[in-house]
Order: C-alpha cells, then sequence, then structure tokens
C-alpha cells in the first residue's frame, strides 16, 4: 500500500506538460512502427514475406506493441528519473532552443564522427560499408529509432540500472560514477543490440560467424551514440537524447546514405 501510494504521490507531481510530451512520443512512436510495415527497411523485407497475416494485421500489432511494452517501459523510466532527481523527459528549466537546438548540433558532429569512424574501420573486414534504409523512409525511421531506441536504452534501462547500483552501491560509491556506469551500460546494450540485424542483413548464422572488427565497429560508433545521448539525457531529459539520435542518424542514414 505503501509503495502504490507513493506511485499515487509521484504520479500527482509529475509535470503534467512533461506527461503530455511522453504520449505524443509514444503514439508517434507507434505511427511509425505501423507505417514501417508498409514501407520495409531492407532487414523487415524476409520477415515480413514469410508472413502470412495481411499487413494491415502486421501494422496494427505493431502500433499495440508499441502502446502496450513501450510506453509502460518509458513511465517506468520516467518514474525512475525522479527519484533520481534527473529531468525526465525535458528539463523544465531550460528553454525549448537549447533543449532542441544544442542536442541537434551535438547529432550532427556524431553523425559525422559515425562516417568518419566507419570509413576507418573498412579495412579491417571486407563486408563494405554498412545498408541504410532507402529514401525517404530513411527520414521516418530515423524518427522512429531515435524515438524507440532512446525511449528504451535511455529512459528506461539507463534509469534502471543507475537506480539499482545506486541501491547497490551508494555507500560506497559517489552519484556520479554511479551515473556513468549506467551511462556505460546502456551504451554496450545498445549496441549489442545492432548485432542480430547486422547478421540477418549479411546472412551470418551465428554471433561467431561476423567478422570481430565488425562487432568492435558496431559496439564502439553505437557506444559514442549511446554515451553522448546518455550525458544529455541525465541533464537536460528524454527530448535531448532523441534530438542527438535523431540528427545523428539523418547525417549517418540519409545524407551518408544517398552518397
Amino acid at each position: 500500500m505503501e509503495e502504490s501510494s507513493g506511485v499515487a504521490k509521484w504520479y500527482e507531481g509529475a509535470s503534467r506538460v512533461q506527461l503530455r510530451v511522453y504520449v505524443i512520443l509514444v503514439l508517434t512512436l507507434a505511427v511509425i512502427s505501423a507505417v514501417s510495415v508498409f514501407t520495409p527497411v531492407p532487414s523487415q523485407l524476409m520477415a515480413l514475406q514469410e508472413l502470412t497475416l495481411p499487413k494491415w494485421l502486421v501494422a496494427l500489432g505493431a502500433f499495440g506493441t508499441m502502446i502496450v511494452i513501450y510506453a509502460p517501459l518509458g513511465l517506468l523510466g520516467f518514474y525512475l528519473t525522479r527519484r533520481l532527481g534527473w529531468a525526465g523527459i525535458f528539463n523544465e528549466r531550460e528553454r525549448w532552443r537549447r533543449l532542441l537546438i544544442r542536442p541537434m548540433s551535438i547529432g550532427f558532429a556524431v553523425g559525422v564522427a559515425l562516417i568518419v569512424g566507419e570509413r576507418s574501420f573498412l579495412p579491417f573486414h571486407d563486408l563494405g560499408c554498412f545498408p541504410h534504409p532507402p529514401f525517404p523512409f530513411s527520414v521516418v525511421a530515423s524518427l522512429g529509432a531515435g524515438i524507440g531506441e532512446e525511449l528504451l536504452f535511455r529512459l528506461f534501462f539507463l534509469s534502471f540500472w543507475a537506480f539499482i547500483l545506486g541501491c547497490i552501491l551508494k555507500r560506497i560509491l559517489s552519484q556520479g560514477i554511479i551515473s556513468w556506469m549506467a551511462i556505460a551500460i546502456a551504451a554496450v546494450a545498445f549496441g549489442a543490440m545492432h548485432l542480430p540485424n547486422i547478421m540477418y542483413l549479411y546472412g551470418f548464422k551465428s554471433l561467431g560467424d561476423l567478422p570481430p572488427a565488425v562487432i568492435v565497429e558496431l559496439l564502439v560508433l553505437n557506444g559514442i551514440v549511446g554515451v553522448i545521448a546518455g550525458v544529455e539525457f541525465i541533464k537536460y531529459g528524454l527530448i535531448a537524447a532523441i534530438g542527438i539520435h535523431f540528427s545523428a542518424d539523418i547525417v549517418w542514414h540519409v545524407i551518408y546514405g544517398l552518397f
């Protein structure tokens, strides 16, 4: 009862503006997930072709998955950010110009770093450049990835580990060190999440078939995004992390993908 009343008290005290923004983000993610069924990226094509269900039903399932799974996880993460004293969905003490323009500028720089990083790894494996979603769907895919992956890996995963590690290690480590540990864990998980997609695209049957250089490349490049987004997320909130991720993907998947 005490725990449930605590959650109720948090909900009543949480910023209604932040909750509204969160709802808009989840609905946007759900719509993008549904639309992507009709304009799939290459990694989805074969899986969709093997399905016997009509696409509209698959799209409805994708929409529902975002609402039923992602929305509660994000709310839990939002709750944990309030317990941790972090910004949450966005830092209400900052102007929207700083919350949007600063992350976008950082994201563009990160996108350039991803391009340079990929070119640097090319001599160490023979897979060539990684594939990108076709334009103009690459723009929509970048927005969907920016919202969905940041909601999952920063708002939920990073906050979850910061809270758990804080409960275990708060007597021996500072909150700053614990936060950096959580940032690193979330960044590694974020990078590892891209491994199955690369395996699927190139037809590898197991992780051991992937060239070691490719594994390192995915972990390093996505880790850069994860660490920078994590730092900004703690200080400025989910909106900042999404802005960094989205603008980095615009440079990486859309602009670089066209060439």
